[in-house]
């Protein structure tokens, strides 16, 4: 019998690449406020997930629930989502024309089984150093997005070069996904 996962977050861009992996699931999105205390890029991520993740799970304690975030590191700051326009332009200035560390965490939490699994995956990237216009035209563009950018948009011409896997620049290390799925037994 086949577990159907459980995919707590709401971004199209995780769900696609689990549909292109061939992985069943429904989405039930986490609504957690994502505060952490920690500082280092890693632990905030895996922190993150896992949160996430259990904030399902505890919904949902027989099934697997898949859980993951994502920030940019650039030039020893943690840029997350742009707050409004004006944050964008700000994260967009930080980077342009500079190289950062995309995280991405991935939580696979499964209550009934007793199973918690959290890593993460990391990802370098290259900026274009762009116009003021061009910035500001990237700006409106992605406010839901780590960083302001979004590699995966044919449109968003941000991101030069990237050093590492795609995936974890997307937002859901797929290697990780398929290596907590195979610990927890999962089809």
């Amino acid at each position: 019998m086949t577990t159907k996962l459980i995919l707590a977050s709401q971004s199209p861009r995780r769900a696609r690449l689990l549909k292109e992996a061939g992985i069943a699931f429904t989405r039930i999105p986490s609504r957690i406020k994502e505060t952490t205390t920690f500082k280092k890029p890693e632990l905030v991520v895996k922190e993150l997930s896992y949160k996430k993740a259990l904030s399902v799970a505890l919904k949902n304690p027989g099934r697997p629930v898949l859980g993951s975030d994502t920030i940019v590191f650039c030039k020893g700051r943690i840029l997350n989502k742009p707050k409004n326009e004006a944050d964008a332009m700000r994260l967009l200035r930080l980077q342009n024309g500079s190289w950062q560390t995309v995280y991405s965490g991935v939580s696979l939490l499964w209550l009934d089984k007793a199973i918690f699994l959290a890593g993460f995956g990391t990802s370098r990237c290259k900026a274009r150093k762009l116009g003021g216009a061009e910035l500001r035209m990237l700006a409106s563009k992605h406010p839901d997005k780590a960083g302001a950018y979004a590699v995966q948009d044919a449109e968003d011409e941000f991101i030069e070069k990237i050093e590492g896997r795609f995936d974890t620049v997307v937002g859901l290390p797929m290697d990780l996904v398929k290596k907590f799925m195979k610990k927890a037994k999962i089809s």
